[in-house]
C-alpha cells in the first residue's frame, strides 16, 4: 500500500490507511465502521485538533468561528456546501474560538471568521472574512 493515505476518522479519530485511488469509493473507518467522508465539516476541540492536523495526509481547511459572530453564522451554510465539493481531497473542520481559545491564540486568530489551510501540520494559507461556497472552493483549490 505504498500509495496509501492516512485519514483520521471524523467520528472516532481512528487513523486509517486508504489507497489513494479508493478515496471516492465510500471508505469506512476500520475502528468504528462509519464513513470517513460525510460531506460535512467536522467540529474539532483542542484535544482532537492535533490528531487531525498532524496525523492525516489530507489538507485541513479550518473555519475559526464563534457562536456570537454574525458573519460566522452567515458563512456556516456555505462552508457546509464547500465540504461537499472539496471532500475527499480536503477535510473541512470548524474550530469554535470560544471553546478552543488556546488554538485561536496559537494561530494568532485576530478576526473571525478566518479560514486557514493546513498541510502536513503546517499553515499554508489564511483568509479572513466571510465567503460564499464558490469563493471558499476556489480559494482552497488555488492554494493547494
Amino acid at each position: 500500500m505504498s500509495n496509501a493515505i492516512h485519514i483520521v476518522c471524523p467520528h472516532c479519530d481512528g487513523i486509517n490507511r486508504v489507497p489513494a485511488q479508493r478515496l471516492r469509493d465510500g471508505a469506512k473507518c476500520g475502528k468504528c465502521h462509519q464513513s470517513l467522508f460525510t460531506a460535512q465539516p467536522v467540529a474539532l476541540s483542542e484535544m482532537r485538533f492535533s490528531k487531525h492536523a498532524e496525523k492525516s495526509d489530507l489538507p485541513l481547511l479550518i473555519d475559526f468561528w464563534a457562536p456570537w459572530c454574525g458573519p460566522c453564522r452567515m458563512m456556516a451554510p456555505a462552508f457546509e456546501q464547500a465540504a461537499g465539493q472539496l471532500e475527499p481531497e480536503v477535510r473541512l473542520v470548524k474550530v469554535n474560538t470560544e471553546e478552543a481559545q488556546q488554538l485561536g491564540a496559537r494561530f494568532g486568530i485576530r478576526s473571525i471568521p478566518t479560514l486557514m489551510l493546513m498541510r502536513d501540520g503546517r499553515e499554508v494559507a489564511r483568509q479572513a472574512g466571510a465567503m460564499d461556497a464558490s469563493g471558499i472552493v476556489h480559494w482552497t483549490r488555488s492554494q493547494l
